[in-house]
């Protein structure tokens, strides 16, 4: 569905990105791991359309995406690590005001405004600000937000950080569920357990480039590891020690919260 290729991204002299390759399958959940400064947010922002390539291209359905850029995000939703939620609207005005962003008529806004509020059980919240929401409810709001137009690929960027760990399973059974409906999800994750729970597919960057790309369980077998953080431990500490000491706290923050 999406193909990321031979994208190299330039600021200045530094090469944040150099080289990547990575598809994207239909109903699928690609998770990016690396340490700060790998690259992640680069390349999601690049998916996302945010910043262009100094080079290489993204193609949608075999299309690149430069060649009309308004259709590609139709196709796409994006959830932000910030919570960006404007606090003098409701919750169900920020579903509507994201219906009339994309083009859909009154009846089909009202209509998917109260699929989302079954699917995310935002019923006593909806004529309320986001002000008086939870970090978990907040982040339902937001993803449910980024899905109003039913797009085919969804970003998910860092959905569970800093919540309570019953509420981070919940947001996982939220995202599995995007899968169940035919939605592929980019999920940039510092949690482990998270990425090895919710991921069909591990992309590992590392200094800018793709290092692996392969299944949890593919990669726990080859590295003869029971979970995935002792995976990403010995693949980061075969780079550098700079990297080895980020990839430790990465994987004791993961830990917090199992």
């Amino acid at each position: 569905m999406l193909k990321i290729k031979n994208i190299t991204k330039m600021f200045g002299d530094y090469s944040a990105l150099k080289d990547v390759s990575l598809d994207i399958n239909p109903c699928e959940i690609v998770s990016l791991l690396g340490v700060n400064g790998a690259g992640k947010t680069t390349l999601s922002s690049i998916v996302a359309s945010l910043h262009p390539p100094t080079s290489g291209d993204v193609l949608f359905d075999d299309v690149s995406i430069y060649n009309d850029i308004i259709a590609y995000r139709r196709n796409l939703g994006f959830c932000a690590q910030s919570q960006n939620l404007a606090l003098h609207m409701t919750v169900r005005e920020h579903l509507v005001f994201a219906g009339r962003y994309f083009s859909m008529k009154p009846h089909a806004i009202e209509h998917r405004v109260q699929e989302l509020i079954e699917l995310f059980d935002l019923h006593k919240y909806i004529d309320a600000s986001p002000a008086i929401l939870s970090g978990g409810y907040k982040q339902r709001l937001l993803i449910a937000r980024s899905i109003v137009h039913k797009p085919k690929l969804v970003i998910l960027d860092e959905p569970t950080v800093a919540l309570d760990p019953h509420i981070r399973r919940q947001l996982w059974d939220i995202i599995k569920g995007l899968k169940a409906q035919g939605v592929s999800v980019l999920l940039t994750t510092h949690y482990l357990d998270e990425a090895e729970i919710l991921s069909d597919r591990i992309c590992l960057l590392h200094a800018g480039r793709v290092q692996l790309i392969d299944t949890p369980q593919a990669l726990m077998s080859s590295y003869n590891k029971g979970r995935l953080e002792d995976v990403f431990i010995q693949l980061i500490n075969e780079q550098t020690p700079e990297s080895s000491a980020d990839a430790q706290a990465m994987a004791r923050q993961g830990r917090d919260y199992l």
